[in-house]
């Protein structure tokens, strides 16, 4: 799913965002990282250019580095996400372009229409994306995402790469024109073929060159790219997507199918899983979900985004991208409540990962648990922690200190992390440990400062699978008056250095937990040909179980005729799943019932021959 830039505003909303986008079971995010035509994250590039490093609403922080620790987290993969791409600055729908900081700075950087005023479409001003030292730009901006921060991959969308189609008469681009053409100067149609051809080249040429630096650093990072529709894009943006699919440059191909009606939706769908062909594995559906503000404000109708996702499965299309997360949240988390009982009631791999969970989620010891060794006087202090409150020792006379054990689940490196919850009366110089057989890495850490909030990185080390003491913190050097606080700590596979471990014992987020509602979840998949899976819940509690519950779980066809019995049995509280195969049934719509006491839940499935 698309996250806004409003997630960013806090680290609190980053944490608090991921964490309900893990309880519907999003395996991926798209961050903006470039918007306003500045970075969200402190860049070195865009400080040597312009004299800033990143939005002015976020100076001081590093948001880009706090969402992937909190994503990571919940198992979540990043793919930061160039935003603004190849548009300099956003002028607005009336008025004159500008350009903004960067073109006002290099004004020979301007896309230029054949006046040779800035290209300016949809309210953007536009860069050349044709201009060497445009692309060199932005090719330093995602070298330094993917060299500084832990990401799994990159995503670009409609306006990169792209350019208006009235643009491409700016000074450079016309001189390397005429060097390729015999000194011919460019078509004064905009829509010649071939002058469209040869800028649409250009384009994809820059693609080819950045999925390779992309794909030379880290071989697993996914390049995602989110286009205007085939042939509009290629027709007023110059985007070829048709030959980004053709030729594998983009990993992941997530078509903008942003329409207000599912007819059109499924036109759109239909063109697209045609246009990809083949490589129908790396097709997923872009959905939109939600857009403005107020009285203009549009979220997706429940309807329709049942009949889209059906649609999305019959076709062999696997997942969906959602503009944007807000949405998830709008009329008291309807449409997220709605998926998470549904299609998106089992966490998903990511396709392409060759059934790898390649981010699998970090492993929390909090310092009250059974795996922390507490020797000493630590007293419990109510302040918010990680979970609850944390605990402090004020004394320096004798040894006080927390050892944290961990559980480690494969052979592998792991970043260790501490919780900060920084007060002025913490001490400044409290003592981390790093410990692996016998050997420690002393780290110190100032727990005063108000800035160090949240996940910390302490260190890096590589553990053996088994009950690891991992990381210590004592009292050591404490000064009188201050006190040394204990929370959390974290380990998380390092995937740079351990791209080859394969976890597969993660325990589902949800296995353990016991339904607290009856719930019958969407068959899966549906459609589908000859089996399907119905997955439902049986809960405690309520006055209205006894435990265990009968339980009948029936099929019907579209006349309420009983077609087969599934389930009729008692029933302890838990999640189950039953097969239906479906061989010797005709195709149809077929609706299931589970009924236990005066409860009676249905939904409707589809059986396509």
């Amino acid at each position: 799913t698309n996250v806004d830039s409003n997630v960013l505003n806090s680290d609190e909303n980053i944490a608090d965002a991921m964490d309900y986008l893990a309880s519907v079971n999003i395996n991926v995010i798209l961050p903006v990282v470039l918007n306003g035509a500045w970075t969200l994250y402190p860049s070195a590039v865009m400080d040597s250019l312009f004299g800033r490093e990143i939005h002015p609403s976020f100076t001081g922080r590093d948001p880009l580095k706090r969402l992937v620790i909190e994503a990571h987290r919940r198992g979540i993969e990043v793919y930061p996400w160039f935003e603004y791409g190849f548009a300099a600055w956003y002028s607005g729908l009336s008025g004159p372009a500008t350009g903004g900081h960067i073109l006002q700075t290099y004004p020979e950087w301007a896309c230029r229409d054949q006046n040779g005023d800035i290209a300016k479409e949809n309210g953007f001003d536009w860069m050349s994306a044709i201009n060497p030292e445009v692309q060199e730009f932005m090719n330093s901006l995602v070298r330094e995402v993917i060299e500084n921060y832990d990401v799994d991959g990159v995503e670009f969308s409609d306006r990169i790469p792209a350019m208006p189609i009235k643009g491409g008469y700016e000074e450079a681009s016309v001189e390397l024109y005429k060097l390729e053409h015999n000194g011919d100067e460019p078509p004064t149609n905009i829509h010649n073929a071939q002058w469209k051809r040869w800028r649409a080249d250009k384009l994809n040429d820059w693609y080819r060159g950045i999925a390779e630096i992309v794909k030379t650093h880290d071989k697993n990072l996914f390049v995602s790219a989110s286009p205007s529709l085939y042939p509009w894009g290629y027709d007023n943006y110059l985007q070829d997507a048709k030959t980004w699919m053709d030729e594998g440059i983009a990993d992941h191909f997530i078509p903008q199918l942003y329409r207000y009606n599912y007819n059109d939706y499924l036109f759109e769908l239909n063109n697209a899983v045609s246009q990809v062909g083949a490589n129908i594995d790396r097709l997923f559906a872009g959905i939109l979900m939600n857009l403005g503000t107020g009285s203009n404000a549009y979220l997706i109708d429940t309807d329709y985004l049942f009949n889209a996702i059906e649609a999305n499965r019959s076709k062999g299309v696997t997942g969906e991208v959602y503009f944007y997360y807000e949405g998830f949240r709008k009329e008291n988390g309807k449409l997220a409540d709605t998926l998470r009982s549904t299609y998106y009631s089992e966490p998903a791999l990511v396709p392409l990962r060759d059934g790898k969970r390649w981010r699998p989620e970090g492993i929390i010891v909090n310092e009250n648990d059974e795996n922390s060794l507490i020797t000493g006087e630590w007293e419990e202090y109510p302040m918010k922690g990680y979970e609850g409150k944390i605990l402090r020792t004020g004394s320096s006379s004798d040894w006080q200190g927390i050892v944290y054990r961990f559980d480690i689940p494969a052979d592998g490196f792991y970043d260790v992390f501490y919780y900060c919850t920084p007060n002025t009366t913490w001490h400044d110089s409290t003592v981390f440990t790093i410990m692996n057989d016998d050997v420690g890495i002393t780290r110190f850490v100032d727990q005063s400062n108000l800035s160090i909030k949240g996940w910390h990185k302490i260190g890096t080390d590589y553990y053996e699978k088994g009950l690891r003491q991992v990381l210590s913190i004592s009292n050591d050097g404490l000064e009188e008056g201050k006190f040394v606080v204990a929370d959390a700590a974290m380990l998380m596979l390092n995937r740079k250095l351990s791209p080859d471990v394969i976890i597969s014992d993660v325990k589902n987020r949800f296995a353990e937990k016991i339904p607290e509602d009856f719930i019958l979840s969407q068959n899966y998949p549906n459609p589908f040909n000859p089996v399907s899976t119905i997955e439902y819940h049986v809960p405690v509690g309520d006055a209205n179980f006894a435990s265990p519950t009968w339980v009948n779980l029936t099929v019907y066809d579209v006349l309420g005729r009983e077609v087969k019995t599934l389930v009729n049995e008692l029933h302890s509280p838990g999640t189950y799943t039953i097969k239906w195969e479906a061989s010797n049934y005709s195709s149809g719509i077929y609706f299931y019932t589970l009924k236990t006491g005066d409860l009676h839940q249905t939904k409707k499935m589809i059986l396509l021959r």
